[in-house]
Formats: structure tokens, sequence, C-alpha cells
């Protein structure tokens, strides 16, 4: 009988000690964080994999050869955007964790743990500081999207031309890279409806590829918007309570 007692006594101290932990969890935070890992993840995996399919389109059907090293090509603006992509990866890896940390530290129910605290005068910038960087990185990604829907666009309007290429049989089409800016007004790299190498890169996997991962890449810039405008959102409340009810109690579990 006393063993029993004794086990159901364990269990529900094992239970009441699970609900804290639960209660400890910035929920509003974890959310925001995962959200950005998600979308960080999708816009630099399927964005890398793109920049790559757009090389080997403008290589193998426009005829685009690498310039010298001392000259800035669209190659090589390409294998600078993929360095740009690793750097974001690994910045916002970092960031992700920061958020997270924030997240735990300015959520009350870390109080009920540790007992009472303060917020101090440092705590307080530090909080400002992380949501002035996070409305940074909100904008920013906001420019990322923007971006993201150049190629989108221009990917949209050659891959409809491909699939719709018994109504544009008697027209004369021609995808010009002069019109884009990627060459200079001096090399002709073009690719007209009529030629065999349009109905390659039409029937091609590469160009269906590249077009469908620019997409994916411009969901994933999205979600880090959602992700960063959450986050903004979060820090912004419990910087408010935290510095309005740092002598009482507060609960923001957010």
């Amino acid at each position: 009988m006393e063993e029993n007692m004794e086990e159901g006594q364990n269990s529900k101290g094992c239970f009441e000690c699970c609900v804290k932990c639960l209660g400890v969890l910035p929920y509003a935070s974890l959310f925001a964080t995962i959200l950005l890992y998600a979308g960080v993840a999708l816009f630099c995996g399927c964005g890398h994999e793109a920049l790559s399919g757009t090389a080997t389109i403008l290589q193998n059907y426009f005829e685009v050869v690498r310039a010298p090293v001392e000259t800035l090509d669209v190659l090589t603006m390409i294998d600078i955007l993929k360095y740009v992509i690793y750097g974001v990866a690994a910045a916002f890896f970092v960031y992700g964790i920061l958020l997270m940390v924030e997240g735990f530290f300015t959520t009350g129910a870390i109080r009920d743990l540790y007992g009472d605290f303060k917020i101090t005068a440092c705590g307080r910038c530090v909080s400002a500081w992380f949501i002035m960087l996070t409305y940074i990185f909100f904008l920013a990604w906001l420019g990322v999207t923007a971006f993201t829907s150049l190629p989108v666009f221009m990917y949209f309007n050659i891959w409809t031309i491909c699939q719709n290429t018994t109504v544009v049989e008697g027209a004369n089409l021609c995808l010009d890279l002069r019109q884009f800016g990627m060459v200079t007004i001096g090399e002709e790299r073009k690719v007209c409806t009529g030629s065999e190498k349009f109905f390659k890169m039409c029937e091609s996997n590469e160009l269906d590829m590249t077009f469908h991962l620019f997409v994916c890449a411009l969901a994933g810039a999205g979600a880090a918007v959602i992700a960063m405008a959450s986050a903004a959102t979060v820090l912004i409340r419990n910087n408010v309570l935290l510095t309005s009810q740092s002598l009482g109690k507060y609960c923001t579990r957010f």
C-alpha cells in the first residue's frame, strides 16, 4: 500500500515537472524560429540549385562563356550569389539560436523556476537592440522576396512560351539576354522560337526544374518574412511587459 502511494507521488511529481517544463517554453518564439529555419533552408537550398540551373541554361542554350577573371560577367555574378547564400544560411542559423535564447529569458515562466528577478538597464538595452536587428532583417527579407520574384517572373514567361509552342509557331519571338542586362549590348545571345535550341531548351529538364526551384525559393523568402514579423511582434510585446511590469508579477509565455 505504501509502495503504491510512493509510486503515485513520484508519478505526480514527474507530471508536475513536465507541466512546468512545458510552461517555460516560449511558444511564439519557438514558432518564429522553426518558421525562420524552414524558410531560410528552403530559400538557400532551392536558390542555390536554381542558380546552378540558370548557369547551365545560359551555357548550353545561349552559348554564354565565362569571361576572364578580371571581368564581372553573369556567370561570375551567379557564383557570387551562391557565396552570399552560404553566408545567409550561416548567419541566420546563429540568429535563430539567439532568437530562442532571447525568447527563453524574456518568458515570465522562468521566474517560477529561478525566483524573483528584476530586469536591468542592460537587459532592456539588449532587448531593444534585438528588436531593432529583427526589424532590419524583416526589411532585408522583404527586399530579398522582391528580388527573388524577378527570376520567377522571367522563367514564368519563358515556361509559358514553351507550353504554348503551337500558338507561337507562326510568330518569330526571341529571348534576348540583352533585354535582361545579362550581357553587354555588343553581345548577341538570343534564342528564337523556331530554332532547334529553343525546342531543346523547352524539352530539357533544366528549364522546368529551375523555374520551380525559383518558385520554392520565393516561398522560402516569404516564410522568412512572416517569421521576422512574428519575431518582431513577440520581442516588442515581451520588452514592453518586462519594462512596465519589472516590479510586479508577469507571465508572458511568449
